[in-house]
């Protein structure tokens, strides 16, 4: 049983579903800083408008999320927003 149940229902209403899926996390093979950049804007437009960007920020942060956009925002910056609270 795990200490941290995270209720997924929200997840079929994200913005993120379907065929740009893929923007949200970085390919297998290196990306040069321009393509990560761009791919990371496009994929942060997409979490601008969505309806559960809250709860799937939430997330991330509860979980220590190390990959990919979640909630509009990219590894290094969720990492900043912690920072704060480790103290």
């Amino acid at each position: 049983m795990t200490l941290h149940r995270v209720d997924e229902a929200w997840t079929r209403r994200a913005a993120c579903r379907g065929p740009e899926a893929g923007l949200f996390y970085p390919p297998a093979v290196t990306e040069p800083r321009a393509e990560r950049e761009a791919r990371e804007r496009r994929a942060k437009a997409i979490c601008a408008v969505c309806p559960v960007r809250e709860p799937c920020l939430a997330v991330a942060l509860d979980t220590r999320e190390p990959h990919g956009i979640w909630g509009g925002m990219n590894e290094a910056e969720r990492q900043a927003l912690l920072e704060p609270r480790a103290g």
